[in-house]
């Protein structure tokens, strides 16, 4: 129950960063401490599978690069492991005159982040592409593709494994210390104990906790900012005898003034094709449900200043995607302005899953990465990954070559 350096949560990220640092340090040992039983269970299994291509986001920025950089690296590594994955491409869809402008804006934008393949496409080449979709223009991302991140992630910690690291589940973690001067004390000082009261001693921690980010960051005597804000995210799937109509990756052109995408229609690896979703404030961190609810999750959220502001800033859409969650018929006229032939009959509910956002005492959606250090006697001993957005799963290689970076600046391995 000794190692160099533990990693806190397996998912995506934790287990990238934990693979890349087993395989750079051989001669150390390596630990991943996840709560759940199983791998992946919560944001990197519940997403929608898009390997994106690093459009959207601001040139210059770690999620531009890293996502990018990522992508390419995810087609590289399915290869060598033999995962199947689909580049089925990925059309942003300008369905009103007044989008154009904004799509022609992320085109370039596409082309600074050097997103390969990109281009403009006008309704005859829409429609040449994907027959049932309707639209004025369109930008075409034929290196966007899908793939199953559980599968992905597994995969990682396979091997993770393999380079000799150890996974430990079912140990959630509740406290890291410095610990009392024992024999070992000056080789592995830090102490991290899970909810059963398990011990393990390390060297050092990176925590990659997704959900809980802020509250591991908390219980090492870090600052409790940016907080993570659960939003749930609900898909309708189309019925399997409807999927013939969508045969890539639908997007709408993001409105600046929302905080987030909208509806988009998305191709599954087991040939299902989930639409949505929506984004609505989960009463449970880890509520997947409409119904789940958590006293002490809720309570966090209402409280916390930052949301009031979000909730202020953006009332008439947030009203709206209430409205939507609740009446099929309202997502499915979403869904009518990119295929006018889908009707509420050709539509199921489908899954859901939890977004970690992360939210200044501002109000606002933090977009990029966020690295920080504990405080106190742990804190030069302590990585937190605060904050992993979307494209994370996309980018996770990358992520993963940037925290094993970060990790040697840091610690000095």
């Amino acid at each position: 129950s000794t190692f160099d350096v533990a990693v806190v949560g397996a998912g995506i990220v934790g287990l990238a960063s934990a693979r890349e640092l087993a395989r750079r340090y051989p001669s150390l040992t390596f630990a991943v401490l996840e709560k759940e039983q199983e791998l992946a269970h919560h944001q990197s299994g519940h997403n929608s599978g898009v390997i994106h291509s690093g459009i959207y986001y601001k040139p210059g920025s770690l999620k531009a690069k890293l996502c990018v950089e990522g992508a390419a690296l995810c087609y590289e590594y399915c290869d060598q492991k033999g995962i199947p994955y689909k580049q089925c491409g990925k059309l942003i869809v300008a369905v009103e005159q007044e989008e154009i402008p904004r799509l022609r804006d992320l085109y370039e934008r596409g082309l600074q982040n050097n997103v390969p393949g990109l281009k403009l496409i006008g309704p005859k080449e829409i429609q040449a592409k994907e027959p049932f979709c309707r639209g004025l223009m369109a930008l075409d991302s034929p290196y966007t593709g899908i793939v199953n991140y559980k599968q992905v992630a597994q995969s990682y910690a396979e091997d993770f494994q393999e380079a000799g690291g150890t996974i430990l589940t079912d140990f959630e973690v509740t406290n890291m210390e410095m610990g009392q001067e024992s024999e070992d004390g000056l080789k592995y000082p830090v102490v991290v104990r899970s909810s059963k009261g398990e011990e393990i001693y390390c060297r050092h921690i990176v925590t990659c906790g997704g959900l809980y980010s802020d509250r591991l960051s908390e219980i090492s005597g870090c600052s409790p900012e940016p907080r993570i804000v659960p939003f749930r995210g609900d898909y309708l799937v189309l019925k399997p005898e409807k999927c013939y109509m969508v045969k890539g990756n639908i997007y709408p052109v993001p409105n600046p003034r929302f905080p987030f995408l909208g509806f988009h229609f998305t191709p599954r690896m087991d040939g299902s094709v989930w639409l949505g979703p929506n984004a609505v404030l989960a009463f449970k961190r880890e509520g997947y449900k409409l119904f789940d609810f958590s006293t002490g999750d809720f309570l966090d959220a209402v409280m916390y200043s930052g949301l009031w502001k979000l909730v202020l800033r953006n009332l008439s859409y947030g009203l709206s995607e209430i409205y939507r969650a609740v009446f099929l018929s309202a997502q499915v006229k979403q869904l009518q302005k990119f295929i006018p032939e889908v009707t509420v009959n050709d539509v199921l509910r489908g899954p859901s899953g939890v977004r970690a956002q992360a939210l200044d005492s501002d109000g606002n959606l933090v977009d990029d990465f966020v690295f920080d250090g504990g405080s106190g006697d742990i804190g030069s001993r302590i990585l937190h990954v605060r904050n992993a957005p979307s494209p994370a799963a996309t980018s996770s290689l990358a992520i993963a070559k940037m925290i094993a970076d970060e990790v040697k600046r840091r610690f000095e391995l």
